[in-house]
C-alpha cells in the first residue's frame, strides 16, 4: 500500500482538496484501487453542528456522515461514495484516545501525544486502506501548515515517512501571490511554508504552486533551489474557469506518472476520455442562457458574500447545466432581505432555488419566494427547509390557513404544517444535537403519473424502476404534517414520494395544469450529484428554466 500526504501553505481555502481530488482522479484513471481520507482541525465530532457560513456547506454522506466538503469533491472527482471512514477530526482522534484511556486499554502508561494520538491517526489511514483495498491512499491534511492545531497529523506524516521509506511522499499545495504594485509571483512565502515543514521533519516530494497563471521557468528554478525539490517536481496550478480542468492541466505536466514513479510503482498511462468530455462539455459555447434567483440566508460573512455554504448546490446546478449545454447565471438574494424589503429583490428570473436552512432567521423571506415563484409560475425547486416552507407558502395562500408555520420558528401555530415527529421531541429534550437528524440515504416511493415520477424515468434516476423506488439523502430533524394531505392534494399540491420505511412525506409538486414546474423536495438531490451524472430533478429544473427563459 501506499501513501500520498496533501497539505496546504500560507493561505487556507488554498485548493488541496481540489489538487488532491485531482490526483486521485489521475492514479484512478490509470488503473489504481485509490481512496481519500481528510483529516480535520477542528474538536467537532463531525461538521453537522458547525454554523456553514464558518467552515462551508457540511457534506452530506450516503451513510450519514455529516463531513467536510471535501469530502463532496472526491465524490465527485472519484465517482464514488464516501463514508465515516473517509473523514476524520481532531475531536474523534482525541475522544477515542481519552475512551480508550478510561477503558484502562492503555494499561496505565501515561496517555501522551506522541505516539498515542499519532497511532490513533496512522492506523485510521491504514484502516481505510485495507477496507477499501486500496493501492493508494490520499490523505489530505486539514489547515495551513504551520498551524498549531494540526500538528500532530503532520508527526503521524512524519512517523509514516520513517517507518515506510519508499512507500510515502508528500505534496505540498502553497500559494504564488501576485502583488499588483509589484507584478510578478513572490515565491518567498512559499519558501517559508516549505521550511516550516522541513523543521518538524518532513520534505516534500512535489510542490503544487496555486497561482493567477502557469508559472515561469524563474519561479520554478528559485523553487527547486530554496525548497529543495526537483524542477520537474515543481506543478503549477493556475486559477481556471472551473475546477474540472485541474486535473488535465496536472496531467499535462505528467503529475500522474511522477506520482507513480515517486511511489516506485508501474507508470501506467491514464484513461481521461470521459473526463475530457466533461471538459469540453464545460468549455462550449452555450446555446441558451438563464438566471436563477438562490433565496438563502447564508451568503453573509462580514462584509463579503461566499457561496461556500451551499457549495453542494452550486455543484449540482453546473452539471446539470453542462449537460444541457445551458449558461446558467445564479444571483445570490438575501432572503432576510426579501423579508423586509419585498419579493421586488428576486426580480424576473428563469428560475428560483429556496435550498437548505436553519430556524426563524429569513423564513418568511423564504416563504414569500415560494409564493412568488407560484404566482408568477416561475420554475421553483425546493430543497429541504425549501420544501417545507413552500407548504408553508401554499397552507397560507391557498388553503386560507393564515397562521400556518412550521414548528421550527413557530411553536404556538394552530397549523403547523411542519412538525416534530415523536422520535426527534425525545432528542431535542435531551439536547442531543449532533448526529440525531433524520440523516444519510432513505429509500422512497414515486407515485406514478406525476410530474417527480416522469424526471426519475427521464433521467434514469430510480434504483428500482418497477417499484418507483429512489434513494435521496436526507439531513433534517421537522416532517410535513400528514394531516394535511388530503386538503393540500385537493387543491393541486400533491405528495409525489414517500419514504418506504416510515411512509413520511418526501415530494411535494404542483399539478402542472397549475404550474409548468414546482417542486420541493425533503431530501438533498444536490449531495447525489455528480459531473458524470447529473441529478434528475437538477436536470429537468434546468430544462423547465430553459423552456421558461
Amino acid at each position: 500500500m501506499k501513501f500520498v500526504f496533501v497539505s496546504g501553505g500560507v493561505i487556507s481555502g488554498i485548493g488541496k482538496g481540489f489538487t488532491s481530488a485531482s490526483i486521485g482522479l489521475l492514479l484512478k484513471s490509470a488503473g489504481y484501487s485509490v481512496t481519500p481520507i481528510k483529516f480535520e482541525n477542528y474538536l467537532n465530532i463531525d461538521a453537522g453542528t458547525i454554523n456553514p457560513i464558518e467552515h462551508g456547506d457540511p457534506f452530506l454522506c450516503e451513510d450519514g456522515t455529516e463531513a467536510d466538503m471535501d469530502i463532496g469533491t472526491y465524490e465527485k472527482f472519484l465517482g464514488e461514495d464516501m463514508t465515516n471512514e473517509n473523514f476524520v477530526t481532531m475531536g474523534q482522534i482525541y475522544k477515542t484516545v481519552i475512551d480508550r484511556e478510561r477503558r484502562f486499554e492503555y494499561n496505565g502508561e501515561d496517555v501522551e501525544a506522541i505516539p498515542y494520538i499519532t497511532n490513533e491517526i496512522t492506523d485510521r489511514i491504514r484502516n481505510l486502506g485495507k477496507s477499501k483495498n486500496a493501492d493508494i491512499v490520499l490523505i489530505e491534511l486539514g489547515g495551513t501548515a504551520g498551524e498549531y492545531q494540526n500538528i500532530f497529523y503532520y508527526e503521524a506524516s512524519r512517523i509514516m515517512t520513517l517507518k515506510n521509506p519508499g512507500d510515502v511522499i508528500h505534496v505540498h499545495v502553497s500559494y504564488v501571490p501576485t502583488p499588483s504594485h509589484l507584478g510578478e509571483p513572490k515565491t518567498k512565502p512559499t519558501q517559508l511554508s516549505v521550511r516550516w515543514l522541513n523543521s518538524v521533519g518532513i520534505q516534500p516530494d512535489f510542490i503544487v504552486t496555486r497561482s493567477e497563471e502557469m508559472l515561469d521557468q524563474r519561479r520554478i528554478d528559485r523553487f527547486a533551489l530554496f525548497c529543495n525539490v526537483q524542477p520537474e517536481n515543481v506543478i503549477s496550478n493556475p486559477n481556471v474557469n472551473h475546477v474540472f480542468e485541474i486535473p488535465m492541466i496536472l496531467h499535462e505536466q505528467q503529475m500522474d506518472k511522477k506520482v507513480m514513479k515517486a511511489l516506485g510503482l508501474p507508470v501506467k498511462k491514464a484513461d481521461l476520455n470521459n473526463w475530457k468530455k466533461l471538459v469540453d462539455l464545460e468549455r462550449a459555447k452555450k446555446q441558451k442562457s438563464v438566471e436563477i434567483a438562490i433565496v438563502g440566508k447564508y451568503f453573509g460573512t462580514g462584509s463579503f458574500e461566499l457561496k461556500d455554504s451551499y457549495a453542494a448546490l452550486f455543484d449540482a446546478i453546473d452539471h446539470a447545466a453542462f449537460s444541457a449545454g445551458v449558461d446558467v447565471k445564479t444571483r445570490w438574494v438575501d432572503a432576510q432581505k426579501v423579508e423586509k424589503q419585498g419579493v421586488s429583490l428576486i426580480g424576473d428570473p428563469d428560475g428560483i432555488i429556496v435550498p437548505i436552512g436553519w430556524g426563524e432567521r429569513g423564513s418568511e423571506g423564504m416563504i414569500k419566494a415560494a409564493s412568488y415563484a407560484r404566482e408568477k409560475k416561475i420554475p421553483y425547486l425546493g430543497l429541504c427547509y425549501g420544501m417545507q416552507l413552500a407548504a408553508v407558502s401554499f397552507a397560507r395562500d391557498v388553503l386560507g390557513l393564515k397562521n400556518a408555520d412550521t414548528e421550527e420558528t413557530n411553536k404556538r401555530s394552530k397549523n403547523k404544517i411542519i412538525h416534530l415527529i415523536k422520535s426527534q421531541k425525545k432528542i431535542l429534550k435531551n439536547r442531543a444535537y449532533g448526529g440525531t437528524m433524520r440523516l444519510g440515504a432513505w429509500d422512497a416511493v414515486v407515485k406514478k403519473n406525476t410530474l417527480t415520477h416522469k424526471i426519475y424515468d427521464k433521467y434514469n434516476g430510480f434504483i428500482n424502476k418497477a417499484k418507483g423506488l429512489t434513494s435521496e439523502r436526507h439531513r433534517h430533524r421537522y416532517e410535513f404534517n400528514s394531516k394535511y394531505i388530503s386538503r393540500f392534494e385537493d387543491k393541486g399540491m400533491k405528495i409525489s414520494a414517500r419514504s418506504q420505511k416510515e411512509n413520511l412525506v418526501e415530494i411535494i409538486e404542483m399539478d402542472q395544469k397549475l404550474h409548468p414546474f414546482y417542486i420541493g423536495t425533503q431530501g438533498h438531490p444536490e449531495y447525489k450529484s455528480k459531473p458524470l451524472k447529473p441529478h434528475p430533478i437538477f436536470s429537468a429544473f434546468i430544462a423547465a428554466c430553459r423552456d421558461n427563459s
